[in-house]
C-alpha cells in the first residue's frame, strides 16, 4: 500500500512516498508446524549450473549459488528444478519467501515469492459435560482456543452447525446411550478428544452429599427454635390469661359485694321510711315523706322526747289473762 504525500513551500514542489506494509494484509499461502520441514517449491526445469540461484527470507539472503558455486546456506537443501528445504521450522522463520534464477548475463530467467506462516500443533482437547435442568451442557477444552476450529460428533455423526467452543442439547434429544466428542484445529494439525456419554435424568437436580446434610441440619436446627419460641409464647399467653381471669373475678366478687351492701342500705331505707311516714288520706308523695321524716329527726335530735301529762296520769291497761278449759261457769 501507498500513501504519497505533497507538500508545496513557496515554488518548489516537495514529493514524499512513504510505504509501509499492514500486518493484517499478509496472506498466507504456506502453513508450516512448528518443529515440521517444509519445501518452499521454485520448479524452474531449465535451471542449470551456469545460473544464479538465490533465496530470501524478508531482506536477509538464506541461499546464493552462482556458476555452479554455493556461498550461502548448504547444497543438500535446494533440488534441481531450484526449491529449497526448510528444515525444523520456527516461529520466527515465518515470513515472505523469495526465489530468485537468473541467466549468465544478469537478467531475470524465473522469480517466485510466498508468504510463510508457522503455527504450534494444538493440544488434545478435553470435553467435560454439566447436567442442567433440562439441558446437557458440553465444553471443549483446550489450551489457546484462539483462531482454533471447533467441531462436533454426536454417535460418529459431525454436527456442521455446530462451531462454538461449547455445545449445548435439549435432554429430550438425548438418547439412553448417546456418544459426543469434539474436535480442534487450525492450519497445520488437528486432534480429537476422548468420547463421552454423558448420564442425566431430566428435571433431576444434582446436590453434593455435604450440601443435602447441612441443608437438612439447618431446618432441624430451624424447627427446634421455631418449637422453642411457640412454646415460650403458649406458657406467656396461658400465664397472662389466668392473671386476667383471676383480675376479673376478684373485680366481679368486689363488685358483688358492693352491690349487696347497697342493696342492704337501700332496703333498710324502705322500711325505716315506711315505718316512719304517716300514711293519711290522700296519700303523701315519697318526697314529701322524706321532708316529713328529715324535720321529725331535726326536732329529735334537738330537742328531748317528754310525755304528756295525760299519759304521765294513765295508768297501764290490765293485761287479759288466757281462758282455761276446766274452768267453769259461775251461777247466775
Amino acid at each position: 500500500m501507498m500513501v504519497c504525500f505533497i507538500a508545496t513551500l513557496g515554488q518548489i514542489l516537495l514529493l514524499g512516498c512513504i510505504s509501509f506494509t499492514a500486518a493484517n494484509s499478509i496472506t498466507c499461502q504456506i502453513y508450516a508446524a512448528v518443529g515440521e520441514s517444509v519445501t518452499l517449491a521454485f520448479n524452474y526445469e531449465g535451471l542449470a549450473k551456469l545460473h544464479t540461484l538465490r533465496w530470501t527470507h524478508d531482506t536477509t539472503i538464506i541461499f546464493l549459488r552462482q556458476q555452479g558455486r554455493v556461498t550461502i546456506g548448504k547444497p543438500e537443501d535446494i533440488t534441481t528444478t531450484g526449491s529449497i528445504l526448510l528444515k525444523s521450522v520456527k516461529l520466527q522463520s515465518e515470513g515472505t519467501y523469495r526465489g530468485d534464477a537468473l541467466h549468465p548475463n544478469g537478467t531475470l530467467a524465473k522469480t517466485w515469492t510466498g508468504q510463510l506462516c508457522v503455527m504450534e500443533k494444538v493440544s488434545k482437547p478435553r470435553l467435560s459435560y454439566i447436567c442442567d435442568t433440562n439441558t446437557v451442557s458440553l465444553n471443549c477444552h483446550v489450551s489457546k482456543p484462539q483462531g482454533l476450529f471447533f467441531s462436533w460428533t454426536l454417535d460418529k455423526t459431525t454436527l456442521s452447525s455446530e462451531t462454538r467452543q461449547t455445545l449445548s442439547i435439549s435432554l429430550s434429544q438425548l438418547k439412553e446411550k448417546s456418544s459426543f466428542s469434539c474436535s480442534v484445529a487450525n492450519k497445520v494439525s488437528a486432534e480429537s478428544s476422548e468420547t463421552v456419554q454423558p448420564i442425566c435424568k431430566a428435571h433431576t437436580l444434582c446436590f453434593k452429599p455435604n450440601i443435602v446434610l447441612g441443608v437438612l441440619a439447618g431446618g432441624a436446627v430451624l424447627i427446634f427454635v421455631l418449637l422453642i419460641i411457640i412454646t415460650v409464647l403458649c406458657c406467656s399467653y396461658r400465664r397472662t390469661k389466668t392473671k386476667m381471669q383471676l383480675s376479673d373475678k376478684g373485680e366481679f366478687n368486689l363488685l358483688s359485694v358492693k352491690k349487696g351492701e347497697a342493696e342492704s342500705i337501700t332496703r333498710y331505707e324502705n322500711i325505716h321510711n315506711v315505718e316512719s311516714c304517716p300514711s293519711p288520706s290522700p296519700q303523701p308523695s315519697p318526697r314529701a315523706c322524706y321532708k316529713n321524716i328529715s324535720k321529725l329527726d331535726v326536732k329529735t335530735e334537738t330537742k328531748p322526747p317528754q310525755l304528756s301529762t295525760a299519759a304521765e296520769g294513765q295508768q297501764p291497761s290490765p293485761v287479759p289473762k288466757p281462758r282455761t278449759k276446766n274452768a267453769k261457769t259461775p251461777d247466775i
